[in-house]
């Protein structure tokens, strides 16, 4: 298998000591390595969006590609801040094939035709082998066939609604059997069976309460209430006042960025807390905690296979590069370490390949596994989606998680829902974006 200690030499002195890890690490995966010491911890040095690079005969440009303003903001730029220093890590370690990678960072403005424009941009003039990017589903299918139509290569850092495989693109976020399935499982089991379903409105949060309601219906449990509400959307009262007279046992939130804000500081005016009402979320990690304020989040539960409290001596070694980079209030969570383990993972399979041709790219990532800051990952070939624990935590009044679940090991990706006989037909029922 492929040796990522041909790629980065540069180990902490934490991971060589910590001999006893071996057990809990997958057989015969390799850790990713982690950084020298970054010279400066501020982020003023970060390149613009938008700004021009020019790009020598040895090095190899590659695109960034997220949210840095809009709604999606809050989220999102920490995922390129979290690319940028596995990128700085790469190239302290001698770059790839030798050559030093140069990012190009973009804005796609929380706007799906500037996601388009900018990843048509990456691909024809910057002529980039590899774009990291995204964060919703609806920027993912506004760069699906502009990737697709040149060729190009996307790694998508995020959890998602799956029934979705594209040539051209990596999924490094969970597949809907690795997040939403599993949550919903363990709902049933330890919280009640009444769901107030609640999302953005847009494809994922529609086609994963598809999944829930179906999934519902075959195990046992009620949707009450189904509601949507625009991205940026910041007056829930109507809402709060419907979860009132409905008085669900779960809500289930698909929200996505500043509207989280709005929602959970409204319903803790409202004063219902988790001690009134259980609200699992798919799309607050500890980014959106800090935005949001642990103290209307606490007690409350998120689905994720990643938390900056996972205990592992690669994600100690993450989150202690991190802080020092970006400073010490900063934290990481799920996408971000998603966002960071994509790219050894491209730079890994380029490794392999001896090129950043696509298909030959493509041809080599089948298979490569590494232990990844949340744990051993694993690219499957027959799908383009990795292999992740699931891990189900509880906010604490700090803004971490404590973990309260897991499925033990790595979760095969089954993005169609494949294996679940109540999910028959769902792929046929997937939602357009306008």
């Amino acid at each position: 298998m492929l040796c990522l200690a041909l790629l980065l030499a540069v180990l902490l002195t934490a991971c060589a000591e910590n001999t006893d890890s071996s057990a809990d690490e997958a057989e015969g995966a390799d850790p990713v390595p982690e950084a020298g010491d970054v010279e400066d911890s501020s982020t003023e040095d970060i390149p613009e969006a938008g700004e021009e690079v020019v790009v020598e005969d040895d090095q190899i440009p590659v695109g960034i590609l997220h949210s840095l303003s809009g709604t999606m903001a809050m989220s999102e730029t920490s995922l390129r801040d979290a690319e940028l220093l596995a990128i700085e890590e790469i190239n302290e370690a001698g770059g790839v094939l030798g050559k030093e990678l140069v990012p190009i960072i973009e804005d796609g403005a929380s706007d799906w035709p500037t996601f388009s424009e900018r990843t048509a941009k990456l691909l024809q003039q910057d002529e980039v082998p590899i774009i990291f990017g995204g964060w919703t589903s609806a920027s993912r299918k506004a760069m699906l066939p502009v990737v697709e139509e040149n060729d190009g290569l996307l790694f998508y850092p995020v959890q998602y609604e799956g029934m979705e495989a594209s040539p051209n693109i990596f999924y490094s976020g969970a597949a809907p059997n690795q997040q939403i399935v599993p949550a919903v499982e363990w709902l049933l089991e330890n919280e009640g069976t009444e769901f107030f379903l609640l999302g953005s409105d847009y494809v994922f949060p529609r086609l994963a309460n598809q999944i829930i309601t179906l999934q519902l219906e075959a195990q046992g449990g009620t949707v009450l209430d189904e509601q949507y509400t625009p991205l940026g959307h910041t007056d829930y009262n109507t809402i709060i006042s419907r979860i009132r007279d409905e008085q669900p046992e779960v809500i289930f939130n698909t929200l996505n960025g500043d509207s989280n804000v709005a929602f959970f500081n409204q319903l803790a005016d409202a004063g219902i807390t988790s001690d009134d009402v259980t609200i699992m979320s798919v799309s607050v990690a500890e980014e959106e905690i800090r935005g949001i304020g642990a103290d209307v989040l606490e007690g409350h539960y998120a689905s994720w296979n990643y938390y900056q409290t996972t205990d592992t001596p690669e994600n100690e070694a993450f989150v202690e590069k991190y802080k020092e980079a970006y400073g010490e209030d900063r934290v990481t969570g799920d996408p971000i370490e998603a966002a960071y383990f994509m790219v050894h993972l491209w730079a890994a399979a380029v490794e392999e390949a001896g090129t950043t041709d696509v298909d030959a790219v493509r041809e080599a990532a089948a298979g490569i596994e590494i232990n990844a800051p949340g744990g051993p990952i694993q690219f499957d070939g027959e799908n383009q989606h990795v292999y992740k624990t699931v891990r189900i935590g509880e906010i604490q009044a700090d803004g971490q998680f404590e973990e309260i679940w897991n499925s033990g090991e790595p979760v095969k990706p089954d993005p169609f829902l494949e294996n679940y006989e109540w999910a028959e037909g769902l792929s046929d029922f997937v939602p357009e974006e306008e």
